[in-house]
């Protein structure tokens, strides 16, 4: 509002000062940020969830798988910490000390960034080397897919990294924020080209759009596709991509984390009242630096004017994970993603009546 107004003249000007005038006075005397302070807020919060993820949505089931995995998470990051001989100080404050170790930094300049582009290429054939376990035979539009970097147009705008599906005879590709490549450590990337290309993104999407799934079922399972992605990092995982690399290893704790606070943000916010001040204090204790695109103030905002969605996110990823454990991967695979995003409560249904 303030810079509309400062970029009016006249009568609009005017107008606009008279709005934010008024803005400023309702802020003064409004509620904390979140759905707890509203009438019927909780019920409308729980609504939400069932709207993003399914029908067998439980804030508070929620809570307490996030809780654990929470726990679990932190856990693991401090052993992959005393590997490599960081053993002192909370696990949010070694990875404040690793995120600005020059050692795993890419120089700030184009050889830098084309290093990390390459880096991130060689990630993939591994990746890819790894498909046919996981899922069997693919569409070639699946694995024929890149990383490339952005124009150096792009770069000094500060666009974010988008994905690029393939189409035709043109391949897939992801096209990566480098710009601040200070705040990006090499080794938070294999987690990335494992969420945004293989077995994530490009895996799930370019099925999907072959299934051509009724719109209405892409509009109301809005959390499956991004559930699929964050699975994915755990299945890069458990096929094996981190073994030796406790570095890698930490990366994907690190993303992990911002998966399960942001979840936990959510819930805290919404349903319990935190304050601004209380859920970001939270996230620096838990995670030590932000994910290289939403720092945390931003992020937080992100989730006030968003309820419900972070939660819905994770719940369709811990759902999937769940259900893979113990069941061959491939006719697992095959049934989530054959006909398009499903909601948690109709994946759940597929998946288990095939037994």
């Amino acid at each position: 509002m303030e810079s509309a107004r400062n970029s009016a003249a006249g009568p609009r000007a005017e107008a606009l000062a008279e709005q934010e005038a008024l803005l400023r006075t309702l802020a003064a005397d409004a509620p904390p940020p979140g759905m707890a302070a509203l009438p019927d807020g909780d019920d409308y919060y729980r609504l939400l969830l069932r709207r993003f993820a399914g029908d067998d949505a439980d804030p508070g089931a929620l809570r307490q798988r996030l809780e654990r995995e929470l726990a679990r998470t932190l856990a693991r990051a401090d052993a992959l910490f005393q590997q490599i001989g960081r053993h002192s100080g909370s696990v949010g404050a070694r990875f404040t000390a690793l995120w600005h170790d020059p050692d795993g930094l890419y120089p700030d300049d184009d050889a830098g960034r084309d290093r990390a582009v390459a880096d991130m290429n060689l990630l993939l054939e591994a990746a890819r080397a790894r498909l046919p376990g996981a899922f069997g035979p693919l569409p070639p539009s699946v694995s024929s897919v890149h990383v490339q970097r952005m124009s150096r147009t792009e770069e000094a705008a500060g666009r974010q990294g988008y994905r690029q599906l393939p189409e035709g005879s043109r391949p897939g590709s992801y096209v990566v924020d480098l710009n601040d490549i200070r705040r990006r450590p090499r080794w938070t990337l294999p987690a990335v080209v494992h969420h945004e290309l293989l077995p994530g993104h490009m895996v799930q999407l370019p099925i999907e759009a072959a299934a051509s799934p009724h719109p209405l079922r892409i509009e109301y399972a809005a959390a499956f596709a991004e559930g699929w992605a964050i699975y994915a990092e755990h299945l890069a995982a458990a096929e094996g991509a981190y073994r030796g690399d406790a570095l890698g290893e930490l990366g994907l704790c690190h993303w992990r984390l911002f998966r399960i606070t942001r979840a936990l943000a959510d819930l805290g916010i919404h349903l319990d009242g935190w304050s601004h001040a209380q859920a970001l204090g939270k996230l620096q204790a838990w995670m030590g630096e932000p994910a290289y695109f939403a720092p945390f103030a931003a992020d937080l905002n992100r989730i006030v004017l968003e309820p419900a969605l972070r939660a819905a996110e994770a719940m369709a990823w811990l759902a999937i994970e769940d259900l893979s454990r113990g069941r061959p991967a491939i006719p697992f695979h095959h049934r989530l993603l054959a006909h398009g995003r499903m909601r948690t409560d109709q994946f759940r249904a597929t998946v288990e009546s095939a037994r």
